[in-house]
């Protein structure tokens, strides 16, 4: 994983993914870096778009804390929550098989 996060530290920092760039990156976290596994994963992050794929991550829904109730919410129709559910099936398939695409690139 300290791989993949180098690489998405060089992204953000605005910084080519390189081979020199991502093993001084691991370098300076104290990480020895694998000569094979720096030159897969900058040839696999050649064709990556990484903002689409990073778009794409976050759009997953996060657990996060409840929210307190609302007083009195009008009772949905049964349809909608059928409707509902089959689209969150559609988006997580989406999402996963996004995440199945870029876990790929990493093994």
């Amino acid at each position: 994983m300290e791989y993949v996060y180098a690489a998405l530290l060089l992204h953000r920092a605005g910084k080519e993914i390189n081979e020199e760039n991502v093993k001084k990156v691991l370098t300076a976290a104290g990480v020895n870096p694998d000569e094979a596994r720096v030159k897969a994963l900058v040839a696999a992050l050649s064709e990556v778009n990484i903002d689409e794929v990073l778009k794409s991550a976050t759009a997953m829904p996060v657990a996060t804390a409840a929210p307190a109730p609302a007083a009195e919410q009008p009772e949905k129709k049964p349809e909608a929550k059928e409707e509902k559910k089959k689209e969150e099936k559609k988006e997580e398939k989406k999402e996963e098989e996004a995440l199945a695409g870029l876990s790929a690139l990493f093994g």
